[in-house]
């Protein structure tokens, strides 16, 4: 399926800086609010405005095998954050892990919408916060969604928003692993690909086959990359074209793979329960696997 992308233009921008903390396994940092904003991820919605600043970067797979982001702040909240687009089912359960988030987005298919007003969330879309959101100068609607986090009050505590989603944080990394410079992980109609910099001490990102920047053109890079393999089913949800909506399930547990100082380790995700934390451990059992401080993205690959 064809999508009509979006055009973004050039934002100033915060630097982004995460805190390097730890939290109880499986389990919510209380009092850790955080903002979840859904981000557009079509080639022509790049360069997106406000992922660096994001503590986690969520890659999920949407209609048509395209992919879509949701960027969860804690730590730091930028001016701006850019192109907003809709809900889906896959955010439900994945919102969960975390004390009462609140979630930016443009709107949500109709049949969705009661579970979001029945989720244990604040529902912040355009329709309700109409004075935190902008249309960009010239850019055609609906393409040039724009918001305004400041304008929606205080929704974040300034706490890493990893420590509530259960992620430990360690500056020496773990033992074990194997050497590697590049990962690719495709979705039917998109991929990622992260290549390790020595020089940076991060995993450089591209989205099909490009290097993904920011909107002042500075590389996106995270220390810290997770592939999360997850059952992906159809939902009961279908887009405006009558596209069925993929559902990813993040509770349960499974396989993963953690990328941190260019070491790629095998491990096990497991989440008992939608309101707990997610936990990563080394596949041979032995023990916890700690992410490197900094900025983590999760893509959630189909098992």
């Amino acid at each position: 399926m064809r999508r009509r992308g979006f055009v973004i233009g050039a934002l100033g921008v915060l630097a982004a800086a995460c805190k390097p903390t730890g939290a109880p396994p499986g389990g919510q940092a209380s009092g850790h609010r955080v903002l979840a904003v859904k981000v557009d991820n079509v080639s022509a919605a790049r360069p997106q405005t406000g992922l660096e600043d994001a503590d986690i970067v969520y890659a999920e797979q949407v209609e048509g095998g395209l992919s879509r982001l949701m960027a969860v702040f804690g730590t730091r909240v930028p001016e701006v954050v850019a192109p907003v687009r809709s809900a889906r089912e896959t955010d439900l359960d994945l919102l969960r892990q975390f004390d009462e988030p609140t979630l930016a987005y443009s709107g949500a298919q109709g049949r969705l919408q009661p579970l979001i007003d029945a989720a244990p969330l604040h529902a912040v879309p355009q329709g309700a916060k109409p004075a935190a959101y902008f249309r960009g100068g010239g850019r055609p609607a609906p393409h040039n969604l724009y918001l305004r986090p400041g304008r929606l009050g205080r929704t974040t505590s300034g706490a890493n928003a990893g420590t509530a989603a259960g992620f430990r944080y360690a500056a020496k990394p773990p033992a074990g692993g194997q050497p590697q410079t590049t990962r690719t992980v495709r979705f039917p109609a998109a991929r990622f690909t992260f290549d390790w910099s020595a020089g940076q001490g991060r995993w450089l990102v591209s989205m099909d086959g490009r290097p993904a920047t920011n909107a002042r053109g500075t590389r996106l890079a995270a220390p810290t990359v997770v592939v999360q393999y997850v059952d992906v089913e159809p939902s009961r949800f279908h887009d405006v074209n009558g596209s069925t909506s993929p559902l990813s399930r993040t509770v349960g547990s499974g396989r993963a793979l953690v990328l941190r100082d260019g070491r790629a380790h095998d491990a096990r995700w497991s989440r008992p329960a939608a309101q707990g934390g997610t936990t990563f451990t080394a596949a041979d059992g032995g023990g916890p696997l700690p992410f490197a401080p900094g900025q983590v993205w999760v893509v959630f690959a189909e098992k």
